[in-house]
């Protein structure tokens, strides 16, 4: 069986016309090249080289030999490189879904990073709530979600990274605009406006409030957290909002304001979730971690921009 090595010493020896130097680039004793040459030039059943003790030729079968040696170095080489892209981070489609309470206020400020560190990355983003997106993710139609926990998801991976607090946010006429921090038992007696049954943060702003479902409104449901605003907006009542969704619900509008929750938190916490089998559990880290530098940038310019 002719070897890879074989080729590329007859390929040194070609090029450098000298079996001693050739030798010397290949890092082997003269003897292990000249074996290996000569066993190359038996198992083809032709000489590749003239040699004596001034000069080396190559004969006229040997230049062909040595043209389609060339070419099977060559596809090695691709076959490496292939090999490397395939294993490197982000160099393969991948599917992500994302919850509508999350998707609008984090693919903006964390996919632009993505973009800028892997330009050539193919990511498909689908928008479900959490127990489509835990289905598709179980049963092979999305690589990854990204999810609010606490969320049940028996059986899969889960990645954190990010945890954020409730605000708030009500008419700055509301008798509890003026709190610099809101106590969720001070809730109880304010129209409360929460996103409609399926949607997980509500479950999660109850949580953060310790109230029960059965204290507040549910007449005045909302579909989208930009809808809640819009109600707020409207004096219908207050909503509780994740930090991360702040700046783009709120934007100027001077006639709402956000208050923390004295609550202990993080309120929800941020996660990738995988199979535990999938392969491109690497991938998924990576990308993680890329969401997590996005997040922590956008924190830093905040900062700056407080202290200025």
């Amino acid at each position: 069986m002719i070897s890879l090595k074989q080729l590329n010493y007859a390929i040194a020896v070609d090029k450098q016309r000298h079996f001693k130097r050739a030798a010397e680039e290949c890092a082997v004793s003269q003897s292990a090249l000249s074996t290996a040459i000569a066993e190359l030039e038996s198992q083809l059943g032709l000489q590749i080289f003239e040699r004596n003790n001034k000069q080396v030729l190559v004969t006229v079968q040997g230049m062909r030999v040595l043209a389609k040696a060339r070419e099977v170095v060559a596809g090695v080489k691709d076959l490496y490189r292939l090999s490397e892209q395939e294993q490197a981070p982000l160099s393969l489609p991948l599917s992500l879904g994302v919850i509508p309470t999350i998707g609008p206020y984090l693919l903006p400020q964390a996919l632009p990073w993505v973009r800028e560190q892997h330009p050539n990355s193919q990511i498909t983003i689908i928008e479900e709530q959490s127990a489509v997106l835990v289905d598709k993710v179980r049963n092979g139609e999305l690589d990854t979600a990204i999810l609010a926990l606490p969320y049940p998801i028996e059986g899969l991976h889960a990645f954190e990274f990010w945890a954020e607090d409730f605000y708030l946010v009500t008419h700055k006429a509301d008798a509890l605009a003026g709190k610099t921090r809101v106590a969720g038992k001070q809730l109880r007696d304010t129209r409360l406006l929460l996103l409609k049954d399926g949607h997980c943060l509500k479950d999660h702003a109850l949580s953060a409030c310790r109230l029960p479902a059965s204290e507040t409104d549910q007449a005045l449901a909302g579909t989208s957290l930009h809808t809640l605003i819009q109600m707020a907006a409207g004096r219908l009542g207050s909503t509780l909002v994740p930090e991360m969704a702040l700046d783009a619900l709120l934007g100027s509008n001077r006639e709402l304001v956000a208050i923390p929750l004295q609550d202990p938190g993080p309120h929800r916490r941020l996660a990738f979730i995988t199979r535990l089998n999938y392969a491109g559990v690497p991938n998924v880290e990576y990308l993680k971690g890329l969401f997590r530098e996005a997040l922590l940038k956008k924190d830093s310019s905040n900062d700056l921009k407080n202290r200025s």
